[in-house]
């Protein structure tokens, strides 16, 4: 009697007709080690284990108790997982019923749920902290995040701004000066707020005439923001408070009374990490006011997924309201003019076709970035008074690149632009005829240029893989760019190269990868290898400089990062092609990658990780699934992993323009057949894998990365560790503090140390 047969028939004769993808594939598992004995045993003998089984089995569906724990105390299981019961929850799909048994998991608060994260945490650094090299690189780590860092200046009024961290502060402070010559004085320091650095500084804006300073709060890293209001001459805050904010910024009027913001409504305390946004409206706070004055300036109450974006032009004259679906890059543009009394807000663009960025205005004349009819962007102007589409005006056209920004500097268009995946900035006039390339020293990612239309010069960063941000102050009349603030990190860049290799997808797709390593890297198929990838909501993945990263090639590993479809590096076209029922192309451009790497000789699978966060988390989790002989390692951190269930929290309900949405039968087929929680199969050898979360983590509710780790334990057969670390006090990775930083990077590097066999240097 095979292994396969007894499985089968037993779940079949159980469950009667009830579907196969209903039957809880963990309770088959559970019981797959009493089947392995029935090999040796007569036909009688069996028939007697089967029935011990069948009753097993019932006990464990209806009596909501389990054999998991058996499971992972058999011999060939080193480590014993925390026991995660399973519950009789089972959903139906379409005709499909689908189990959820971890479904209890998706409360963090409760006791069960709580009980469960103490003795996975307990397990996962009981085993981190028994890895030799740990200590040794938190140290490095440590040593290498203590440098100056400085954020990219700003001018507003007659003042100067700008963010610097010491080295090893846990959030970076805010300073402010009348003149680039003057000794800066503290604005803000978060560091003062919490003594753990889990308070942290979520947004800002400062006032026309540089007096004022709007600031928004985050604690422990959720999406939630508390905005105050600081006198930036005495830098004492004034009594203003304004609460419940949510993906916004602010924007002052040009009068210094106030400011516009936009926010949901007060959700309940003790689910408001979980609880659904819907309803977003805009609203103006006036200094000196409590919250409950505020004026409410747009809402649609007929539309629960609208939220709105309200920015004040640079001439003060209109409020430009930007209207977004989720995460869907089509808005719409509405406006209000600012300079008339009760004036109606007007429906510029009303329909969800393309993507608008407003870049600024000459009276009526409106200027926008846009990829209607062009995927890769382009500059139009709209009359405001001809606002037809018979009348609008192409001002730059599409390139050959991607363009990402435009600013307007000097009464020229500063435009951004990707070259695959690498920075390009182009100067154009007001009727679109070119001037100029600024020029960089090398590949890299530039980011800035920003100042109001008539300033002669901006500041700007450029960075690398081994080059650390550097800032810039660019002349735009005389081309002129000179080093502002250059940071000194203690490594030396010249041992390291930089290269961008193409290769080809599953379906010939041509992809490009930057990889990273020290000079000198023998090809002999042996290298510990970093592949870390994202492939989603247009976002595109430039070289960048991370301390963390360093660490990783001072070891002798290689660090690789493809432009995944899904990603914006060539477009919305590029984009599109790794969404909703095209996502599998995403997974099979990073697993092509893993391929093109070994087949070149770079590692092997053996000594391949895969890495990514978010989006990222999904792409790790689909393809460990997918494809567990290719991978030594996985570090799917804060992922979206239960793709049946992503829009029932927060913010969710936003990413079905990316995904689809599990209620629409085609996009449910597509989304279940690569979910990573529902593709786990039993008694499979899965690559040694750290999940890592957080527990006020309110963007991926923690409840992914949960039932993800609770499943995997379930379903993994081999000797190495699958485990899940938590981190508290944390949200989904924004403000998160340098120490808690430092620690989950030694924590990552030293697992992969241990499990990809990595000799000490």
């Amino acid at each position: 009697m095979s292994q396969r047969w007894a499985t089968g028939s037993l779940s079949v004769a159980f469950f009667g007709n009830q579907r196969k993808e209903s039957v809880d594939w963990r309770i088959t598992e559970s019981v797959a080690v009493f089947l392995e004995i029935a090999r040796d045993l007569s036909v009688k003998n069996r028939v007697l284990l089967a029935g011990a089984i069948a009753l097993l089995m019932w006990i464990c569906h209806y009596g909501q108790s389990c054999l998991t724990s058996i499971a992972m105390t058999a011999p060939t299981q080193p480590f014993v997982y925390p026991h995660a019961q399973l519950a009789n929850q089972v959903d139906d799909y379409h005709g499909t019923r689908v189990a959820d048994p971890y479904r209890w998991l998706e409360d963090p608060d409760s006791a069960e749920t709580r009980a469960w994260i103490e003795a996975e945490n307990k397990l996962t650094f009981g085993f981190l902290e028994k890895i030799p090299a740990r200590d040794r690189l938190k140290q490095r780590l440590t040593t290498l995040w203590n440098y100056e860092k400085y954020g990219i200046p700003f001018k507003q009024g007659e003042r100067y701004f700008y963010f610097k961290n010491d080295g090893l502060q846990n959030q970076s402070v805010l300073y402010t000066l009348k003149s680039l010559d003057d000794e800066p004085t503290v604005l803000l320091d978060p560091n003062t707020l919490s003594e753990d650095g889990t308070v942290a500084l979520s947004g800002l804006a400062v006032s026309e005439d540089g007096h004022h300073l709007a600031y928004g709060l985050s604690i422990s890293g959720s999406d939630w923001q508390e905005w105050m209001v600081r006198d930036v001459e005495s830098g004492k805050d004034l009594g203003d408070r304004v609460q419940w904010v949510k993906f916004s910024g602010a924007s002052w009027t040009h009068d210094g009374k106030g400011f516009f913001y936009s926010r949901y409504d007060e959700p309940q305390e003790k689910t408001k990490l979980e609880q659904v946004n819907y309803y977003q409206k805009l609203y103006y706070h006036r200094l000196g006011t409590p919250q409950s004055e505020d004026s409410m300036i747009y809402e649609r109450p007929d539309q629960k997924d609208w939220g709105f974006s309200g920015d004040v032009s640079e001439d003060g004259r209109f409020l430009i309201i930007s209207v977004w679906l989720g995460t869907d890059p089509r808005n719409l543009v509405f406006y209000k003019d600012l300079s008339v009394a009760n004036a109606p807000i007007v429906e510029l663009i009303n329909t969800f076709e393309a993507s608008y960025s407003f870049i600024d205005n000459e009276g009526d004349r409106f200027w926008f970035s846009t990829d209607l009819e062009a995927p890769r962007s382009r500059v139009i102007a709209i009359d405001a008074t001809k606002p037809d589409r018979a009348h609008w005006h192409e001002v730059i056209p599409q390139a050959t690149e991607t363009l990402e920004g435009v600013s307007l500097l000097n009464n020229q268009f500063v435009a951004s632009y990707l070259k695959d995946a690498h920075s390009q900035v182009k100067l154009f006039t007001l009727d679109g005829t070119f001037v100029r390339e600024v020029t960089f020293p090398g590949l890299g990612s530039v980011g800035g240029f920003g100042g109001k239309r008539h300033d002669t010069e901006t500041f700007y960063s450029f960075t690398g893989f081994t080059t650390p941000a550097t800032i810039y102050r660019y002349n735009l009349v005389t081309n002129e760019s000179r080093v502002f603030r250059e940071p000194n990190v203690d490594f030396n860049p010249t041992d390291y190269e930089t290269k961008q290799i193409f290769y080809h997808s599953k379906d010939g797709t041509q992809i490009p990868m930057f990889i990273v390593h020290k000079k000198g890297l023998v090809l002999d198929g042996s290298n510990p290898t970093y592949l870390y990838g994202y492939g989603g909501f247009g976002v595109s993945l430039t070289p960048s400089f991370s301390v963390s990263n360093l660490v990783w090639l001072e070891q002798g590993g290689v660090y690789a990062e493809p432009s995944l479809r899904g990603g914006g590096e060539y477009g919305e076209d590029w984009h599109q092609a790794g969404t909703k029922l095209k996502k599998q192309n995403v997974f099979d451009d990073f697993i092509a990658a893993a391929e093109w790497l070994i087949e070149n000789k770079y590692t092997s699978p053996k000594k391949l990780a895969i890495a990514g966060g978010s989006n990222g988390g999904l792409l790790v989790g689909a393809c460990m699934t997918q494809r567990p002989d290719l991978f030594g390692a996985a570090l799917p951190a804060v992922g979206v992993l239960d793709m049946l269930r992503f829009h029932k929290f927060t913010i969710g309900w936003a990413w079905t323009s990316e995904y689809g949405t599990p209620e629409n039968t085609d996009e449910f087929k597509a989304l279940y057949a690569y979910s990573p929680l529902h593709n786990l199969k039993p008694r499979t050898a899965y690559p040694a894998t750290l999940i890592t979360t957080a527990d006020h983590d309110d963007r991926v509710v923690p409840a992914h990365s949960f039932k993800f780790a609770a499943a995997l334990q379930a379903a993994h057969k081999g000797e190495t560790p699958v485990m899940i670390r938590i981190e508290t006090k944390a949200g989904h990775g924004a403000g998160k503090p340098t120490a808690k930083r430092i620690e989950e990077s030694a924590d990552v590097w030293a697992f992969l140390v241990k499990v990809l066999a990595i000799a000490e240097s």
